[in-house]
């Protein structure tokens, strides 16, 4: 029975961990886009949310995503929110699919089969064929681990009686909800303890009601998780997590103080569904029942999620730099989302650097440039060190090509940053007006697209720029030599205005070449 009982758990467990790891592979970026393409208001993050994770059978996948994405600014934290609301809808499918399948369809006579094929195309397999196969071997073992738990629990039901466990009474449903709670610390997945709950029900070893309890606090046992992972980590994690744990806290208190009406909506539910998909039976109750209260914290929070996200937001404040508050050791682990948040991370660089140079070359420096260029030149080399930490695979070129990109950008930055640390006298640059008009436009039309994420990048007065100016240095440089060696020119005068034509040239050949590779 014990061994039963664990192998059961520990083969859905394993067959989650390879079905997740499978689809993710195989979706490959797509989910990435479609978190970030379809998560405009409240309402599309949370169908995207819930989609994903119904997809993948993992609210930790996706919850990690988010966060990832948050960190790299490619989400904004409301966005985030829906998300995470999503997700949470989007776990409970694991107990419709436990529960329509698992018990309704004997499934069981094709499982082994399914883990075998899978496996062998695993092996066989390379890419996105072998992370299919992995997939379809955990969609096998998770029916196999159900069979086991199965057996275990109608050994159990032999032993023990439902009206032996508490229930009945506010402490006993309390008792319960913390078991819960414990079952999904000790399992880390919600989904494995949310089935080993339905074989339970499923054999009678406990009662809807008491199930229902229990699944309560393996929905908010999933918060302990979140929040551990918090510790240490972002800005944007720490708020997530949170958000996570207020959703499912105020889910299940809602959840819990209407508990005897929530579950007898559940039965009437699954009484509606007899004949269509085999309803009337207590574990497709008990699964209306866990989607039923996420329904209505949806319901409930979806309606005020700014209030919701201005809340956590003030909970938990940012205390980072602005330049790299994106670069986050957990945002690395997913290499385009990584390069993506060093990206963000040059683009504030390059905010802060042009914004210097627009002002030296109007001849108005401001009194903090000299701390402002400092912390330029730090968040340059911190995001070259996160982004020697990014891998980027091979096997994707976009991938290595952007990576290489965000390099290359950082570079031309650093090479601004030492030319606003160097810039040349004022008066000297209102003596070369046909280099630095253009150059002066050429920062302000750049400024004005750093600060848009609707205007499209200025590559091509950049470009032409930096040809113009190119060519001036060596139509000025002539002139200048001419007039000295007439004596019409002091030569040390000469030589500065010389070198302000070459500062003015080095200013917009590395400000073009910033913004193509930032674009």
């Amino acid at each position: 029975m014990v061994g039963n009982l664990l192998g059961g758990i520990g083969l859905f467990l394993l067959g989650m961990t390879l079905m997740t790891d499978g689809l993710k592979t195989v979706a490959g970026n797509a989910l990435r886009r479609t978190l970030a393409r379809f998560t405009g208001g409240p309402l599309s993050a949370l169908l995207s949310g819930a989609t994903i994770t119904a997809l993948v059978q993992s609210s930790s996948a996706t919850t990690l995503a988010t966060i990832g994405f948050v960190s790299a600014g490619i989400l904004s934290f409301e966005q985030a929110v829906g998300v995470i609301f999503g997700a949470n809808l989007g776990t409970t499918s694991t107990g419709w699919l436990v529960s329509l399948l698992g018990f309704k369809v004997s499934i069981s006579a094709f499982a082994l089969p399914l883990v075998g094929a899978g496996a062998l195309t695993a092996l066989l397999g390379r890419g996105r064929a072998r992370a299919a196969g992995l997939a379809l071997a955990g969609f096998g073992l998770i029916f196999v681990g159900i069979d086991h738990l199965q057996a275990g629990m109608a050994g159990l039901g032999e032993r023990l009686d439902p009206s032996m466990l508490p229930g009945d009474s506010l402490p006993g449903r309390l008792a319960l909800v913390g078991f819960g709670v414990l079952m999904t610390v000790v399992m880390q997945s919600s989904s494995a303890a949310v089935a080993t709950t339905l074989a339970a029900l499923h054999a009678g070893t406990v009662g809807l009601e008491q199930a229902a309890a229990l699944v309560i606090g393996q929905n908010i046992g999933t918060t302990v998780t979140a929040g551990l992972a918090a510790i240490g980590a972002s800005t944007a994690a720490k708020r997530t997590a949170l958000a996570h744990t207020l959703f499912n806290l105020v889910t299940g208190v809602v959840a819990f103080a209407i508990l005897p009406a929530f579950v007898a909506v559940a039965h009437r539910l699954a009484d509606d569904l007899d004949g269509a998909a085999g309803g009337g039976d207590a574990a497709v109750a008990l699964a209306a029942f866990h989607t039923l209260f996420n329904v209505l914290g949806v319901v409930l929070l979806l309606p005020v999620t700014r209030r919701f996200s201005q809340l956590v937001a003030r909970a938990v404040p940012e205390r980072r730099d602005a330049m790299t508050r994106y670069l986050d050791s957990s945002v690395g682990e997913i290499g385009p989302v990584g390069v993506e948040a060093a990206n963000r991370t040059s683009r504030e660089v390059a905010t802060r650097v042009v914004s210097l140079l627009a002002a030296r070359v109007d001849g108005t420096p401001v009194s903090t440039e000299g701390e402002a260029l400092d912390a330029a030149r730090a968040a340059i080399g911190e995001a070259r060190r996160f982004l020697a930490r990014v891998n980027t695979s091979s096997e994707v070129e976009s991938d290595r090509v952007r990576h290489l990109g965000v390099l290359h950008a950082l570079d031309h930055l650093e090479e601004l940053v030492d030319a606003a640390d160097a810039g040349p006298d004022p008066a000297l640059l209102r003596q070369a007006p046909v280099a630095r008009e253009p150059v002066a436009a050429a920062l302000q039309a750049t400024a004005a697209w750093l600060g848009s994420d609707v205007e499209p990048a200025p590559e091509e007065e950049a470009a032409s720029t930096a040809s113009r100016v190119a060519e001036e240095v060596i139509a000025g440089r002539r002139r200048i030599l001419d007039e000295t060696a007439a004596g019409r020119l002091d030569p040390e005068l000469a030589d500065d205005r010389i070198g302000t034509l070459r500062w003015l040239d080095r200013v917009a050949r590395h400000l073009a070449r910033a913004v193509h590779y930032l674009s």
